[in-house]
């Protein structure tokens, strides 16, 4: 089989993944026209649309992340090729490091901390414990599910929220609309990590912001779609004072790199990164991607992302 390797970094990927799979020929999208049309696979993270239209009988691809919104929206997806996407390969760990570091940036004060330091001022704040703080997770796919079990383990209560019902240890679940509702007027710190679907974009509105309790905060690890920007930036209130939201953590945004004129960056109760919260780590990555291409090839059936759904 040929497989393309389309994405930074290109050229470690596609010796990695030579080595993984010796029986593979792997290219990468620099290679000739020629080469690039003959490709069986495509082991791809936000192609050109124009790579997707080349190959002449194409197989599968592999979508090098758990993200597939970009690739589900690239105009040159040809249709009815079965996608599989990358589930967890270390990057849960790593989001679940982010999240726990969000959460206790709000629940031990330390933006009250950063902002008193700023002022000169020195007040020690009493610590919340972290069984009252309950936090809520959006999402509870492979990550949601690891990230939302690593809180836990920390000792906070943690409510899940899922499209359909779930039952996991140790977490409340909730579902559907009604279930949203209950869980965001629950909840101290609300964490999202739901795909991107017609279903979900700007999800967290006007309306779900106000169901927070005052003073709640949020943290984005996920999509940027999630988010209504503007209802955000009004829940969070003028610069100087107070609003019903405490602050965000931000790592997704609509439109990447955010825009220099995005208000975001200069609010003294937002903190933004340049989407960095879940990396993927390159050897876990590369054994899931070996052993989808492996699978293809064999006529194994594959847990594929449905186009509709968008996951």
């Amino acid at each position: 089989m040929k497989v393309l390797v389309h994405i930074d970094d290109a050229e470690q990927w596609r010796d990695a993944l030579a080595e993984r799979l010796p029986e593979a020929e792997v290219i990468t999208s620099s290679a000739p026209a020629e080469q690039r049309r003959e490709a069986d696979y495509l082991a791809v993270w936000k192609p050109p649309e124009r790579l997707l239209r080349e190959p002449a009988a194409l197989k599968g691809i592999v979508n090098l992340g758990a993200g597939v919104d970009a690739l589900l929206h690239n105009p040159g997806l040809p249709e009815g090729v079965p996608i599989v996407k990358l589930r967890d390969a270390g990057m849960a760990a790593l989001i679940g490091d982010y999240v726990r570091y969000g959460i206790l940036h709000f629940q031990r004060d330390f933006d009250r901390y950063r902002r008193q330091q700023h002022a000169r001022e020195w007040r020690e704040h009493a610590v919340a414990e972290k069984s009252d703080w309950p936090v809520g997770v959006l999402g509870l796919g492979a990550i949601g599910t690891r990230v939302a079990a690593m809180v836990a383990a920390d000792g906070f209560p943690v409510h899940g929220w899922s499209r359909s019902p779930k039952r996991l240890d140790g977490i409340v679940c909730h579902h559907g609309e009604a279930g949203l509702d209950d869980l965001l007027g629950r909840v101290r710190t609300l964490v999202l990590l739901l795909p991107d679907t017609h279903a979900t974009r700007q999800l967290i509105d006007a309306r779900a912001l106000s169901l927070l309790p005052e003073g709640a905060s949020l943290i984005n690890p996920g999509r940027g779609t999630l988010i209504d920007e503007a209802a955000l930036l009004a829940a969070l209130g003028p610069a100087e004072g107070e609003g019903r939201l405490r602050g965000a953590l931000l790592d997704a945004f609509p439109e990447e790199p955010l825009p220099q004129a995005s208000p975001l960056w200069a609010h003294p109760r937002v903190w933004v990164t340049p989407h960095m919260a879940g990396p993927t780590p390159l050897g876990a990555a590369l054994d899931q991607v070996a052993e989808a291409l492996r699978a293809f090839e064999a006529g194994e059936a594959l847990d594929t992302v449905d186009p509709d759904a968008g996951y």
